[in-house]
């Protein structure tokens, strides 16, 4: 008989015998394997009763264990599990429910009436609340269930999760993500960091997108190995859980953040053996200052929603050094190339578009099949929208380095923000004939968004009042930093806006 694919029997057959063993901590309580296992069944075991196998779970919920077992039950249920950033605001929301048509809708109950609201809307059947101290009706409710569950079967193929991303058009796109997809990304890595049943994970990145959810969780689920499991990043906690831990992964603005404290010492993290950044830019300054001030090199690895990990700085020395700038090379099974305009591979050192083929790359966007078939080459590989270049002076020819994003995605605190929602927004404003959105070097979030506004003829901008509508109707990490009032945006000959100059412009500016 053929095994099942589904991805939460694959994390479990790394679960420890012995089920007693702490799984999760937090400051408050300690979460044994067999909690996880049972827990998640009793909340499979409620889904269950309530969609079919296919059907979508959406999660908007702070992070908690019981949103981590929320997750595996989608998963143990044959469900596709839809995880939304908390800090996604109504209008936002409405869009993915109406796009999505989840079955059953999870969220913290102070939001309860507007979620609702919006999810009555887009079709969903039960909406259910989940609060940071377990609290809410799903917790409620799946107390009655058993705690006992098979995963239903799943194939390779069958969908998993979907990932909310964008574009240049500002339409935010599901990324369809299967549970081959997963488990072989988290095999893969699983084996080239090294993953250990004894590491324990400092756990401090949200679980709504690919980092903390895919990257960190799977890897200590698929060990064995304990999560210290932490809200947020918050320095005091992290300095007192270091010497507890053996691995960290963490956005650049964490490590900038424990740099800027003097408690941040050798003898803190002597214990740690794998420090991983990801999910934003690394300052080349950032990986120098790390590693005078503990003696370890931080390993920066490249990824995104659509295909979860494709290249990673390597953990083994003996497979090659870690390289500040660069993002490594493929991981085993994938494969990366860079291109010009025609699909055709450029030279070594030589900028263009970064491509990438392997059994991590996702299905395809939810309903957007034409959007699909432009994502993809002729011959299978995936267009990232990145521009990057292997090898160069100094760099072996298979590291990669990502030197730009033909999308203009921009990427602060380890957050995806997208310019084109972010005017769209703006352009309606009283005053406003036209903006720009950039990203510029940040320090500490590595990219900081700044906006650059035009006024109609002969009226005024009010910068602050564009900046408070905004908060209205967007997410704080999407609200610029700056807004810059300007005459005319610069325009190529073609009458494209030259965002490149822009960032020369304003780039060097303290945001």
């Amino acid at each position: 008989m053929e095994s099942n694919a589904n991805l939460y029997a694959v994390l479990a057959a790394g679960f420890p015998a012995d089920r007693r063993g702490v799984a999760i901590e937090t400051p408050e309580r300690h979460y044994s394997w067999d909690d996880i296992e049972r827990g998640s069944a009793r909340i499979a075991n409620l889904l269950r009763s309530l969609a079919d196998p296919g059907a979508r779970v959406a999660v908007q919920v702070h992070k908690s264990p019981e949103a981590l077992m929320l997750y595996l039950a989608a998963l143990r249920a044959g469900l596709v599990y839809l995880p939304l950033n908390t800090a996604y605001h109504e209008s936002e929301v409405a869009y993915f429910l109406g796009d999505a048509e989840p079955a059953v809708v999870v969220c913290d109950s102070g939001n309860l009436e507007w979620i609702e609201r919006v999810a009555r809307q887009a079709g969903t059947a039960h909406v259910l609340t989940l609060d940071a101290d377990a609290g809410g009706t799903l917790m409620t409710r799946a107390a009655d269930c058993g705690d006992m569950l098979d995963p239903v079967p799943r194939q390779a193929d069958d969908l998993a999760a979907i990932l909310y991303t964008s574009g240049t058009t500002g339409r935010s796109k599901g990324a369809m993500l299967t549970h081959g997809n997963l488990a072989s990304n988290a095999l893969t890595l699983k084996a080239y960091w090294g993953w250990r049943a004894d590491d324990v994970l400092l756990h401090m990145l949200p679980i709504f997108h690919v980092h903390g959810l895919f990257v960190a969780s799977h890897g200590a689920l698929l060990s064995g190995a304990r999560m210290i499991w932490l809200p947020k990043l918050d320095v005091d906690q992290a300095l007192h859980y270091l010497p507890r831990s053996t691995l960290m992964m963490g956005v650049p603005t964490y490590y900038v953040r424990l740099l800027g404290d003097a408690r941040f010492t050798r003898e803190l993290c002597a214990g740690i053996r794998l420090f991983v950044s990801g999910s934003a830019p690394l300052l080349e300054d950032t990986f120098r200052e790390f590693e005078a001030r503990t003696g370890q090199r931080l390993l920066e690895r490249y990824g995104m929603s659509e295909t979860g990990m494709n290249t990673s700085n390597p953990y083994d020395p003996a497979l090659g050094p870690r390289i500040p700038g660069t993002v490594g090379p493929a991981l085993p099974g994938i494969t990366v190339r860079v291109v010009d305009d025609a699909d055709q591979p450029v030279g070594t050192g030589t900028t263009g578009h970064v491509q990438v083929r392997g059994p991590n790359v996702f299905a395809g966007y939810w309903r957007m099949p034409e959007k699909t078939r432009q994502e993809f080459t002729a011959d299978g590989w995936f267009r990232t929208g990145d521009l990057g270049v292997l090898g160069g002076e100094g760099i072996p020819d298979r590291y990669l380095s990502i030197v730009g994003r033909s999308k203009d995605l921009i990427i602060s605190g380890g957050y995806n923000v997208y310019p084109k929602e972010i005017e769209m927004a703006i352009d309606v404003m009283p005053g406003v004939q036209e903006s720009a959105v950039i990203g510029v070097p940040h320090k500490d979030f590595g990219e900081a968004v700044v906006a650059v506004v035009v006024p109609r003829s002969g009226a005024t901008v009010d910068t602050a009042a564009i900046l408070a509508g905004l908060k209205v109707e967007l997410a704080n990490f999407k609200i610029p930093k700056q807004i810059h009032v300007i005459d005319a945006l610069p325009r190529n000959t073609m009458g494209k806006v030259q965002k490149n100059v822009l960032r020369q412009q304003y780039g060097n500016q303290p945001a």
